[in-house]
Parts: structure tokens; C-alpha cells; sequence
């Protein structure tokens, strides 16, 4: 059942070996992009050779087309290659699927295991960094492997700001998508448009600020008749007014019905401060939702974080005591806009 297959039409099962890109004629104009082919027929076979090709301090956007295929292998984008643009050359995701399969407890060769952080298949420190029309996946295949009891794959880790989604999957079980940010001071916000989230434990979560605009928010079956997962666990920052918002979106699940929860908030090492924010605004909830959503996370109650709902409709949503609710007041304060702007004014979409 865990065994994930990842459908990408046309693509090479291999990557082949890294190929340099040719050096430059002296005094040439610094290429802006460059492609990505796992049959060997762009500029480059592997992404992260791609992200190496890009210039430390990069000015300006730096363009990495990606042929479809499957490229397996950790992706690093460091703090000092901002401004880079993953793009599917397809406008199907499930074509360019850029994925790796370790664990949190996947042993390292240099002894220990990889954690979560480490776990993940691609990991994003460089800021105004935008994908689209790509799947991120991590295949850790936990059937295979039982011997593995710390199960927490991570897709992608973002540890940067201002960062855009679209059009794009992210598909794993445990701790799909880890929005982070480079510390606990630090807001980092990412927009996520038309994208699918699926896994099953606190399969969205970190400290970060983000909005799922428009996304499909998918939980996969555990094979439990009262717990199949936990969609959220943020951890926002007190300080931090801004954690999670989802909108317009679709919460669904081919699991038990009521097996899942909206969230539940996370302490990372304890962190009293670490108070999840997190709103479900405007949006259709599946009947594998819990009726009472929100849940405790060990010690930590979920009536102390900042959950709330709003004009949700579909078999899933509903009122009373353990659905907090916002007011229209708090809705008209509570937007994608407020979310993203910022003290810079980002603007990564058309603000509807």
C-alpha cells in the first residue's frame, strides 16, 4: 500500500552521469537558464548539477527548464543562489518528478541517520525561488523497510522567503511539506497555487507562513477504523500573527470516514512559544474528516493554538464547540493578501 508509484510519461529510469556544461568563451554574456534532460539531450542530466551551474548571488531569475522524466537525487538550493525558477517543460506535473527515498532513520554513510531535515528530497535556502508544473516526491517505501521505525520523509523543506508554488505536487506519507524558515525570528512566506499536498501524519508543517490558494489537500489510508493522520502541525512563532491559510481549496481522502484531523500544534523541542496559527477558510472538507478536527499533540492542547474555521461547506465542515469559528470581522483580516504582503509588499498574485 505505501509503495508509491511515480507515473512520469516518457521518462529515462536512470539518470546518467553529470555532465559539465561547456566552459564559456571568455568575456560571454552569463547564461540565464539552462535545461535539464534525464536522456542526456539538455545542457545538463541531474537538477542538482543545474543548481550548481547557477552563479553564487545570483542577480536575477535564473531559469531551469526540465524536460519530463524522473530525476532521482537530493536537491540543495543554497542561501546564496536566490532568484531560481524550477519549470516543468509540461503543463501535467505528474511528467517531471524530481524525488529521492530516505527517511529520518535512513542510516548515513558516515554513520548516525538523516533526521527529518536531512531526510528531505529537496530542501530550499535560496529566496524568491518558484517551481511550477513539476511533482516533488519522496519514495521512501515504509513497507520495505520495518527495520526503520523513524518514518518522517520529507518532499521539501523550504527555509526561505518569498517563495511560489504552481501547478505543482508534493507527494509523500509522513511530514510531506516542511515549510520552515532559516530561524524562529525569521517570517518566511510561501504561496502555494493550484498545487496537490498528499501524505498522512502532520503531512503540511513547520514554522513557516503560507497559503494553499485553489490546492488539492489529499489524506492517504493508514488502514485505521478511528486515526488515519493529521493534515497540519505548525509551529508558528507567537510573535508570527501568520502561520497556515487555506483557501478555496479541497480537503479529500479515500479513508475511513472521520479518521483525520485538521491539525494538531507542534512544540519543536518544547518551544512554549511555538503556538500553531492555522485557518481552513472557504473551502470543500471531505467526509474523512474528524468532527471534531483539531486534536492535542502529546501534552500540548489544541485549544491553545490559533485554530480557527470559516464558510467551509461540503460532508466535512461544521460548527459548534470544538469547530472555532471566525467572525466576519477576523475573515476580512485573515487573507492571502495579509498572509504574504509583508512590510515589502510581495505580491505573488493577482489579488482576487
Amino acid at each position: 500500500m505505501r509503495r508509491r508509484t511515480l507515473l512520469a510519461a516518457g521518462a529515462a529510469s536512470t539518470v546518467a552521469a553529470v555532465t559539465a556544461l561547456p566552459a564559456r568563451p571568455a568575456g560571454a554574456r552569463h547564461r540565464r537558464g539552462l535545461t535539464v534532460a534525464a536522456d542526456g539531450s539538455g545542457d545538463v542530466d541531474g537538477i542538482q548539477a543545474a543548481v550548481d551551474a547557477v552563479p553564487s548571488g545570483n542577480p536575477s531569475t535564473f531559469t531551469i527548464a526540465i524536460r519530463p522524466g524522473t530525476y532521482p537525487g537530493q536537491v540543495i538550493v543554497p542561501a546564496d543562489k536566490p532568484h531560481i525558477v524550477f519549470r516543468g517543460l509540461c503543463a501535467d506535473p505528474s511528467r517531471v518528478v524530481i524525488t529521492d527515498d530516505r527517511a529520518n532513520g535512513t542510516p548515513r554513510p558516515d554513520g548516525g541517520t538523516w533526521g527529518t531535515s536531512g531526510s528531505a528530497s529537496v530542501t530550499i535556502s535560496g529566496a524568491d525561488f518558484t517551481a511550477r508544473n513539476l511533482t516533488f516526491a519522496n519514495s521512501f517505501d515504509e513497507a520495505a523497510h520495518p527495520e526503520i521505525t523513524n518514518r518522517q520523509a520529507v518532499a521539501v523543506l523550504t527555509r526561505a522567503d518569498r517563495l511560489v508554488f504552481d501547478n505543482v505536487r508534493f507527494l509523500a506519507n509522513q511530514d510531506t511539506l516542511y515549510v520552515n524558515s532559516p530561524d524562529v525570528a525569521t517570517v518566511s512566506r510561501a504561496y502555494f497555487r493550484n498545487c496537490h499536498v498528499e501524505g498522512d501524519v502532520d503531512f503540511i508543517f513547520g514554522r513557516g507562513t503560507a497559503v494553499f490558494d485553489r490546492c488539492e489537500i489529499r489524506s492517504l489510508d493508514r488502514g485505521s477504523t478511528t486515526n488515519n493522520g493529521y493534515v497540519t502541525a505548525a509551529s508558528t512563532d507567537l510573535q508570527n500573527p501568520y502561520g497556515f491559510l487555506v483557501v478555496r481549496s479541497r480537503l479529500t481522502g479515500a479513508v475511513a470516514p472521520g479518521t483525520v484531523y485538521l491539525g494538531r500544534p507542534w512544540h519543536p523541542s518544547n518551544d512554549p512559544n511555538a503556538i500553531a496559527q492555522t485557518v481552513i477558510r472557504d473551502s470543500w472538507l471531505g467526509p474523512h474528516l474528524n468532527p471534531a478536527p483539531w486534536t492535542d499533540f502529546g501534552t500540548w492542547s489544541w485549544r491553545d493554538a490559533r485554530y480557527a474555521e470559516y464558510a467551509n461547506r461540503g460532508p466535512g465542515a461544521a460548527t459548534g464547540a470544538d469547530r472555532p469559528q471566525l467572525t466576519a470581522a477576523q475573515a476580512a483580516a485573515l487573507t492571502p493578501r495579509a498572509y504574504l504582503t509583508g512590510p515589502d509588499g510581495w505580491s505573488p498574485m493577482r489579488w482576487s
